[in-house]
């Protein structure tokens, strides 16, 4: 629920300068394209001023349609910390998150049990997106919290917490490689690959290191979906991927997450994000907490990390050395 601050006109302008479409607009606010030029039409009519440049590559805000929708935002977001206190003053707090596809299953799964279990009266929100999503939801003010592996630094957002997060080579307990305590490229990719989506970190490493050292393959599998690969790898398969992305099947015995040699694959981070310049309510700060500590049981063999202090506001973030 948002508080209803804006008239038609305002809200459907914002709606068209996110998609910087009219007929994409039309479709998320479920109207005809025509009702959104006729309220984009009549919002600019009454200020004397357009806001929009109709050109070929869509809806594209002037130097005016920027200024309003940096103010609609301000105070969109506003509002909605002030209903996200009141939720909280009326025992029914709410956590909205996001994170990428490898955390989902596993250890967001785990931390959203303990926090259901902690916070009995409490609403979660996940949401599963790309990496780039994170960081637009947070910056939209759609989400409290973001979990997601970063290649490059951060920007517009608050980094709550940061750890070194390398690509491991994941194998079957039985797999011929799972008693090395590392292991090449070259190695790797003698065996049958199943690997994530092109445009996934830990694909985008391996590729790398792979161009770089000379290593050639030809896929297995191929999927945007880890659970799926983790659940039909063979005793002889390998999967490039972060290390929280299967703590869960490691604890359990089922897989090995064996370090790689080449420094191409030690390049990656993980994030815990929040929205920049913005305090944390309670229970969004109980459950960037929970995530920390997760974090840390899970990755003190794996992920470089150290006991972490308790993040308090987004704008102190936490790092460990690389």
């Amino acid at each position: 629920m948002k508080l209803p601050l804006f008239s038609l006109p305002l809200r459907y302008f914002v709606v068209v300068a996110r998609a910087r479409s009219v007929s994409e607009a039309a479709r998320q606010l479920h109207v005809a394209a025509s009702a959104v030029s006729r309220q984009i039409t009549l919002l600019e009519d009454s200020l004397g001023l357009a806001l929009f440049e109709r050109a070929p590559r869509g809806m594209v805000p002037t130097a005016a349609g920027e200024k309003l929708l940096a103010h609609v935002l301000t105070a969109t977001e506003d509002s909605g910390f002030l209903l996200e206190q009141l939720r909280g003053l009326a025992g029914r707090p709410r956590v909205r998150l996001a994170c990428t596809e490898g955390f989902a299953a596993g250890f967001m799964a785990g931390a959203l049990r303990t926090f259901r279990a902690q916070h009995p009266t409490a609403q979660l929100e996940l949401n599963v997106v790309a990496p780039e999503q994170v960081n637009l939801l947070l910056r939209q003010g759609e989400i409290d919290l973001g979990l997601k592996y970063s290649l490059t630094p951060e920007k517009e957002v608050a980094v709550l917490h940061t750890v070194q997060a390398p690509v491991m080579a994941v194998v079957r307990a039985d797999h011929p490689l799972a008693g090395k305590p590392r292991i090449r490229v070259q190695d790797a990719v003698r065996y049958p690959l199943v690997l994530g989506a092109a445009g996934t970190t830990s694909r985008r490493l391996f590729d790398l290191a792979c161009s770089q050292h000379g290593a050639q393959y030809v896929p297995t599998v191929v999927s945007n979906f880890s659970p799926a690969l983790m659940s039909m790898m063979s005793d002889k398969d390998l999967m490039p991927a972060g290390y929280l992305t299967v703590a869960h099947w490691v604890a359990q015995g089922e897989l090995k997450a064996l370090p790689f040699v080449e420094p191409e694959l030690q390049q990656r981070r993980l994030c815990l994000l929040a929205q920049a310049g913005r305090s944390l309510l309670p229970p969004v700060q109980a459950f960037a907490d929970l995530l920390v500590a997760g974090v840390g049981e899970f990755g003190k063999r794996k992920v470089r990390t150290r006991p972490p202090r308790s993040p308090r506001t987004a704008a102190e973030p936490q790092t460990e050395p690389a």
